[in-house]
């Protein structure tokens, strides 16, 4: 895609039965109105609401849309409205800044910062829901307009210019319906995956807290709970390797304080472990068996005594706030050997630690399943608008 006539085949390589002829190429300000929001930051009266109430719309908002804006973060009274621009709904938002060519349909009435663009078919020929999947296929095109523009943005005269090919109104309708039950799927997976996440969160405090009671195999009660602390059940310490010492096609894995796994040509560790980011503003373990190197300000926490390490990940994970509360520093919070080796665990027998670990492993299981899906669905919507779409 380009601001010149684009020289590709003008039909698409999948295509409904019934629809035949080429698509025509159309300038967007051709098929739409388009208009840029006003104020760069939301009303000064934001905060004393009264009267009517219109949302004021972030670029963060929309950035957040499935498919339809319906929640937004901030709203002010009509008195605000003269300091931004009030769009009806079925206009498509486009983000002209920072998270760039982001979209989303408005199903209310809505006020737009300067970072926003508007846009409302014109001609009777195209629907709002066909130009927004076209957004969504050429995302990545569009992005690249922004560049030479001041503070990589976007405007309004350069997506004017953008050629796209049109159908006819009854294909567009056709795709877009197609599409959206596609999003709306996709929407569904989403919930299912919150909602899972948010069960086993539940369940895993109700858990630790001793809520939720486990039974023996004979139907009796386990034994109470002691406190130990994980110095005296585990070996801790953290890797001598640097960032620079990853790799992204290694042969092992290489743990460091971000959450993104990377790759080392080394091992130093064959153990099964619990991993804890030494730095950071939240410290969430990972779970690990196997050989892998380790950063210099990364925990391993490894050699299991009288506690099971996947009991012991599930516990450190419920136990969030331990971590946190004991972290250091005023920018970057960090993490000290002795912090972790004074941290009281609680600790069933042993049988009860793998019923716990089960359990919970069960709903991880479920939710990696469900995580899966949800990829398919969005491989097969790319495909899909790369194969609808010209």
């Amino acid at each position: 895609m380009s601001n010149k006539k684009l020289k590709v085949s003008n039909v698409p390589n999948l295509r409904f039965s019934g629809f035949e002829g080429e698509w025509d190429s159309r300038k967007l300000g051709e098929v739409a109105t388009l208009g840029r929001g006003k104020s760069k930051h939301r009303p000064r009266d934001a905060e004393h609401l009264f009267g009517d109430k219109y949302p004021f719309i972030q670029t963060g908002d929309i950035r957040k849309a499935d498919l339809y804006l319906t929640e937004f973060t901030q709203s002010y009274s009509e008195a605000g409205l003269q300091q931004s621009k009030l769009w009806n709904e079925n206009t498509l938002c486009i983000t002209i800044a920072a998270n760039i060519a982001e979209t989303a349909i408005l199903k209310i009435k809505a006020c737009f910062p300067d970072s926003v663009i508007g846009l409302i078919p014109k001609d009777g020929k195209t629907i709002v829901l066909f130009v927004k999947y076209l957004f969504d296929k050429s995302k990545i095109e569009i992005k690249k307009l922004s560049q030479g523009v001041a503070q990589n943005n976007l405007n309004q005269e350069k997506l004017s210019k953008i050629e796209f090919f049109f159908p006819s109104l009854s294909e567009q309708q056709k795709i877009s319906l197609f599409l959206s039950l596609i999003d709306e799927r996709i929407q569904t997976q989403n919930k299912i995956i919150e909602e899972l996440k948010l069960l086993k969160n539940t369940l895993s405090k109700k858990v630790f807290t001793e809520q939720l009671k486990f039974s023996n195999n004979s139907g009796s009660e386990f034994s109470e709970w002691k406190i130990e602390k994980l110095g005296n059940l585990s070996t801790i310490t953290t890797g001598t390797s640097n960032r620079e010492d990853s790799i992204l096609d290694g042969e092992y894995t290489f743990f460091d304080r971000s959450q993104d796994i990377r790759a080392s040509n080394k091992y130093l560790f064959d153990k099964e472990a619990i991993i804890v980011p030494g730095e950071g503003q939240e410290f969430i373990p990972k779970y690990y068996k196997g050989k892998f190197d380790l950063h210099q300000r990364t925990y391993a926490i490894f050699d299991f005594d009288n506690i099971t390490g996947k009991y012991l990940y599930y516990h450190i994970l419920s136990d969030d706030k331990y971590l946190r509360s004991q972290a250091v520093g005023s920018t970057v919070k960090s993490l000290r050997l002795p912090m972790f080796q004074s941290m009281p665990i609680k600790l069933p027998c042993i049988e009860e630690q793998t019923k716990i670990a089960n359990f919970l492993s069960a709903l991880d299981t479920k939710i990696d399943i469900e995580a899966q899906l949800l990829q398919k669905l969005e491989a097969q919507k790319k495909y899909l608008l790369s194969n609808l779409f010209i």
